[in-house]
């Protein structure tokens, strides 16, 4: 099985030439070359979509981690709806992100991700500015790499919001646990072509409110008002509302949180969706098949 654009595209193309190659591809997401608008971006998108469709072509099951992507690939003709299968995303670690108290300290809200305009860093930011006009001990972390991409946020802009004390940003980190912690608020204001976000289940794992945008893969993350809600994409002015209420209701982060965590457990656990892939490519039955045999054979 192959994941993410490159491999699924040059991996399937590889199994396409060579026949007879068991091949199953994971869709996590459509990213910039199905986003935007323009010449240069619908060429993109035309490329892509005959690349997928000719690596896909032999695909015994195509995998994806939201019915929305599933439906753009089967409208584009990109594969047939009988060949798709969806699962909770990557899956999550509940032992790994364990779910933790909330800091009695000020309001604090968390964005991870890559610095990438589609992640909606520029409207956490104006958020966080009209927040703090009447709240001003919030605190609005933000923590994640540069990316090289066209949409990338230049580093100089982060800094000197960071500089204005408009958002706090933390860089960038091989462990997420320790700012997901310190954190009673996870956003991701994203309107990217997400898969379903791996950040928002480890914050769920983690016990924590989610606010995010009614986006593809984002809006499988969220029932609202039971762990956190739903804003409009591109919309800063919703998302500071909702971040004052978050502030002004305090005493509902922890059943919010909770429900988080329920929901991480129930849907998102990685041993339920490794078991659910494992059970889409056959392997599970060939799994259970060769225990079978091995008892048989006195093994």
């Amino acid at each position: 099985m192959a994941y993410t654009i490159k491999p699924v595209i040059w991996g399937g193309l590889a199994a396409w030439l060579a026949g007879n190659i068991r091949f199953h591809g994971l869709i996590t997401g459509l990213g910039f070359a199905f986003e935007g608008y323009g010449f240069k971006r619908k060429m993109l998108k035309i490329i892509v979509s005959l690349l997928y469709r000719f690596a896909l072509l032999n695909a015994r099951r195509v995998i994806f981690q939201n019915p929305d992507n599933r439906d753009v690939f089967v409208e584009l003709n990109i594969v047939p709806s009988e060949k798709c299968a969806i699962v909770n995303g990557s899956g999550v670690n509940v032992q790994h992100f364990t779910m933790t108290s909330f800091a009695s300290s000020h309001p604090t809200f968390l964005l991870i991700a890559r610095l990438l305009s589609e992640k909606g860093i520029r409207e956490y930011a104006q958020a966080a500015r009209k927040v703090k006009t009447r709240h001003p001990d919030a605190v609005f972390n933000l923590l994640g790499p540069e990316d090289p991409s066209p949409d990338g946020v230049p580093l100089d802009e982060i800094q000197n919001l960071h500089d204005e004390g408009v958002i706090q940003y933390l860089g960038s980190t091989n462990d997420v646990r320790p700012h997901l912690a310190a954190c009673h608020v996870y956003v991701l204001p994203s309107y990217y072509g997400e898969g379903l976000p791996r950040t928002i289940i480890e914050a769920m794992a983690t016990g924590r409110p989610i606010l995010t945008t009614d986006n593809v893969g984002c809006r499988e993350t969220v029932i609202p008002g039971e762990n956190g809600f739903l804003v409009s994409v591109r919309d800063a002015d919703a998302l500071a509302e909702r971040m004052i209420w978050f502030i002004e209701h305090r005493g509902e982060w922890e059943r919010l949180g909770k429900r988080s965590r329920e929901m991480a457990e129930e849907w998102f656990d990685v041993r339920i969706i490794n078991k659910e892939l494992l059970g889409i490519m056959g392997l599970e039955e060939e799994k259970l098949e060769a225990g079978e045999g091995r008892k048989e054979n006195g093994v």
